[in-house]
């Protein structure tokens, strides 16, 4: 409803006025949406499996070997762990926990999503358990309740002790939201900066990094091998760590030494975890290359074996579809028990069998779940 007195304006000065207040509606609709995506966390743009970002650094020289969309941010899934355990690392150093310290388990954290030891709520176990259980199956429900430790009894308090840290480190554009890695929108990294944690993982922690190259240990009888398949292909690789979500795709960082050179890759966003090893294994080549290390031959062939693969369903045209499970599968897994003479986590040489469940995962449940 116009007032009395625009009613009494002329025609020109009339419209005059109208154009003002579109202006000024315009640009106050502009402050207003300007203020809240201000306000709005920052959410990482290539989150597609299948758009690689990659790194290769000489640890020792500080060099970088090779660089792909180093500063996409990207989820780390399971590389969070990485974190994680540099504050663990971190409290050890200072005497503020030790390998033998309990950390209690929390309801919070026995229900966190697979890949996971099974913990039971109201229990205990220690914080070498802790470690093991995060450099090998990549434990969620561990590393949530090593968190819920380190923060006082509050993962989210942990996760923002974790970012604080990484802005130390360097981390500009890392964010950490659980102690996990398991999908939230705002917890974000990039290729470069997950370097720098590994880096800082091997020259500030040298007491402690022998964790990472941890071939299987024991828990409550079970023998849980370590996902990391570098360790057994790769020439040199004695670390880190594998991760793995639907929207994250698989991740993997490697650290290798050959002839007194050490150098850490990143790959972060591969369609498979064939691909990701296969390019893992090619970039840390042409970077010891390039840094006039000898080649050597792999430790022994990757084999793909027809129980790592699931079919679900009938594809299209009535051919069966194969779907790769991760190295985490979400089912439940049958363990051979140790030996009273293997009852270590150094065991080099044990045999593991698993029987790895038949039953189906749904889709659903399986984009939920984080695989390490």
């Amino acid at each position: 409803m116009q007032s009395a007195r625009e009613n009494s304006l002329p025609g020109a000065e009339k419209a005059v006025m109208h154009r003002k207040l579109r202006v000024f509606t315009r640009a106050a609709l502009g402050v207003c949406l300007g203020a809240s995506v201000i306000g709005m966390p920052k959410i990482a743009r290539a989150q597609y499996a299948g758009h690689v970002s990659s790194y290769v650094v000489d640890v020792n020289s500080g060099a970088v070997l090779s660089q792909v969309d180093p500063d996409l941010q990207r989820y780390p899934a399971s590389l969070t762990k990485l974190m994680t355990l540099y504050m663990a690392f971190r409290a050890l150093r200072a005497g503020e926990i030790t390998t033998d310290t309990t950390v209690p388990v929390s309801i919070h954290a026995a229900t966190q999503a697979p890949s996971k030891l099974g913990l039971v709520p109201g229990t205990r176990f220690v914080v070498q358990q802790a470690i093991l259980g995060l450099v090998t199956k990549s434990a969620n429900d561990a590393a949530c309740a090593l968190g819920e430790l380190l923060g006082g009894g509050d993962e989210v308090r942990f996760a923002n002790m974790m970012t604080q840290q990484a802005r130390a480190l360097g981390m500009s554009n890392t964010t950490f939201r659980n102690a996990s890695g398991l999908p939230d929108p705002d917890q974000v990294t990039t290729a470069r900066d997950l370097s720098m944690l590994a880096q800082h993982l091997v020259q500030d922690f040298p007491e402690y990094y022998h964790y990472f190259s941890t071939p299987v240990f024991s828990f409550h009888g079970r023998m849980i091998p370590n996902h990391n398949p570098m360790l057994k292909t790769y020439a040199g690789a004695d670390g880190m760590k594998t991760g793995y979500t639907d929207l994250a795709g698989h991740n993997l960082i490697t650290s290798a030494l050959r002839s007194n050179v050490r150098l850490v890759g990143v790959v972060l966003g591969a369609r498979s975890n064939p691909q990701r090893n296969a390019m893992m294994a090619s970039i840390l080549d042409q970077g010891f290359a390039s840094e006039g290390v000898a080649p050597m031959a792999p430790l022994h062939p990757p084999t793909v074996l027809a129980r790592n693969t699931r079919r679900r369903g009938r594809a299209a045209g009535g051919s069966s579809a194969v779907f790769e499970v991760a190295e985490a599968p979400n089912g439940p897994r049958r363990y051979q028990p140790l030996t009273h003479a293997a009852r270590h986590h150094t065991v080099a040489a044990a045999n593991v069998r698993m029987a790895t469940s038949r039953h189906v995962v749904s889709t659903k449940k399986k984009a939920r779940h984080q695989k390490g």
